[in-house]
């Protein structure tokens, strides 16, 4: 008897918990696109306009950092995609370009999955690598391994 009465409730539960999922998720689609800042900042114009400036030049410092380790060490990409987040926190258009970046990167990393694709860029990486030991082979027969610098002058 009591099976009976445990059932319809662990069912209300999961219910319960479903109907509290799909709410969260609700509420994450209906934030949508715009202002994240908080409600005091967003119900005065001044400081609102001075969050957004704000939030522009911290976004612009990490971008701009981005941009620097692309050509040094560091992670580049990642960083300005951060200044991107940083960006999509205040800025409609930034929330476009973030979520149009998020789409092309999950779709490409789908395609390289696909064991085809997997294949030809197999087959590319080694013909590319053959091609290099060729070239490089034929440079050291016709001209030898030399050092840079003259070690026996020291």
């Amino acid at each position: 008897m009591n099976t009976g009465s445990d059932e319809p409730g662990e069912v209300a539960m999961a219910s319960d918990k479903a109907k509290t999922d799909r709410q969260e998720t609700g509420e994450a689609a209906a934030r949508g696109l715009g202002s994240r800042a908080p409600e005091f900042i967003k119900s005065r114009r001044l400081l609102h306009l001075s969050w957004q400036v704000g939030v522009f030049v911290v976004g612009l410092a990490v971008v701009g950092a981005g941009i620097v380790m692309l050509p040094l060490p560091g992670p580049g990409w990642v960083v300005i995609f951060g200044g991107m987040a940083i960006w999509a926190t205040e800025f409609v258009w930034a929330q476009l370009v973030l979520r149009w970046t998020k789409r092309k990167v999950t779709e490409a990393a789908q395609r390289a999955l696909d064991p085809k694709v997997r294949r030809r860029n197999i087959t590319l990486t080694v013909i590319g690598l053959v091609i290099i030991g060729v070239l490089a082979g034929i440079y050291l027969w016709k001209f030898g391994f030399v050092m840079p610098w003259k070690i026996k002058d020291q």
